[in-house]
């Protein structure tokens, strides 16, 4: 007859009845405007180490519309990602995914002259994405991923 090892037995005891703890969750909710209720979604969500970025549009808070100039938008856009990113306590930088949904693919260069401007490092991988529209009349809709770095505070 052969014999387990207790240590497997044991891995497997636990892999069967206990499961791993769930990673903690923190949000950043998205500010109100005026009377109207908080939309139905979050501005970020940490999950352990890292910290998922909704997807943000460059809206003009006097319009509640996209900036008419498409360098403001591709700021106010970037903007919002940044002050996300910093409420979880991180910087661009920690930035390690990024995807870019844009109506017109011909803006490619103009967003991406901005879009520089908001990093030291290196940059994190990305995606430039053509899509047919996007809410409240905007040219260009960021989203992100971002890896907090080891010893950095939690929210």
């Amino acid at each position: 007859m052969r014999k387990i090892p207790l240590a497997l037995c044991l891995a497997v005891l636990v892999a069967v009845c206990g499961h791993a703890a769930e990673p903690e969750r923190s949000y950043v909710a998205p500010p109100r405007v005026g009377a109207n209720p908080a939309p139905p979604f979050s501005n970020g969500v940490m999950v352990g180490e890292t910290f998922y970025v909704a997807g943000h549009i460059g809206i003009d808070a006097a319009t509640g519309q996209a900036a008419s100039n498409v360098e403001t938008e591709a700021h106010l856009v970037m903007d919002a990602v940044k002050h996300t990113v910093e409420q979880a306590g991180m910087t661009m930088d920690d930035l390690v995914s990024v995807t870019v949904y844009c109506t017109d693919l011909d803006l490619y260069d103009k967003f991406n002259a901005v879009y520089r401007t908001y990093f030291r490092g290196q940059f994190p991988a990305r995606a430039f994405i053509g899509v047919n529209k996007l809410v409240r009349g905007a040219r260009f809709e960021v989203a992100g991923v971002a890896v907090k770095p080891v010893g950095a505070r939690k929210l």
